[in-house]
């Protein structure tokens, strides 16, 4: 009677090294996106890049996002919206000054976006908003909107403090979070052309100290 056939297991070369789990998949992608978004921009970026980078199928992708707007949306909402919630978190238990919280805030966003892959979501929609209006209206209320809310908020809490002196909000937020917003597409697309160079340190130090000095009581 012949043996029975054993059953054999595949060589530990054959089997996968790991197995991605189901789980992690839309952070891979989202974070792929980025990658992409940051390098193409908006229209030249194809989801079969972002599959590509991922290491997924372009099918995979479908399973998460219904298209490459839901995909960029989607990397606003996990990426830079947190960022905004950090800032807004730590203006609601700071105890210092509204001076100390400006500069806290000013120097957070620029380590957390502006020295990260994140910033070229803001290079991005500058460039792009005025053909894709729906996705730049969408940036607009998510991130600009809640972000000036953010800053105005320090602001007025220091007029009321009596640290700084009565200023139109709206017109001094604005004056307030614009350099970071040069500072972010200068460094990238400038920087090489400056023959000073861009020393990112000692533009914050300025920004802060021009704006704290000219707001003050």
């Amino acid at each position: 009677m012949p043996a029975p056939a054993v059953k054999r297991r595949p060589s530990r070369a054959a089997r996968p090294r790991w197995r991605r789990r189901k789980s992690a998949r839309p952070e891979e992608i989202i974070h792929a996106a980025l990658e992409v978004f940051a390098e193409r921009g908006f229209a030249a970026t194809k989801l079969a890049d972002v599959a590509r980078k991922a290491g997924v199928t372009k099918g995979t992708i479908y399973l998460y996002f219904e298209n490459k707007e839901a995909l960029f949306k989607a990397l606003i909402r996990e990426t830079i919206v947190p960022v905004i919630a950090q800032g807004e978190a730590l203006a609601k238990s700071f105890t210092g000054t509204a001076r100390d919280l400006f500069e806290k805030l000013v120097r957070d966003y620029w380590r957390l976006v502006g020295e990260t892959a994140l910033a070229g979501i803001p290079r991005l929609m500058i460039a792009e908003a005025g053909n894709f209006p729906e996705l730049a209206r969408f940036y607009y209320e998510e991130v600009v909107t809640r972000g000036h809310r953010l800053m105005s908020g320090v602001l007025e809490r220091g007029i009321k403090a009596g640290e700084f002196r009565k200023v139109d909000l709206a017109v001094a937020t604005k004056l307030a979070m614009s350099p970071l917003m040069h500072a972010v597409v200068a460094r990238k697309a400038f920087a090489h052309c400056m023959p000073e160079g861009f020393d990112v340190a000692r533009y914050l130090d300025t920004h802060i100290d021009l704006y704290l000095h000219g707001i003050s009581k």
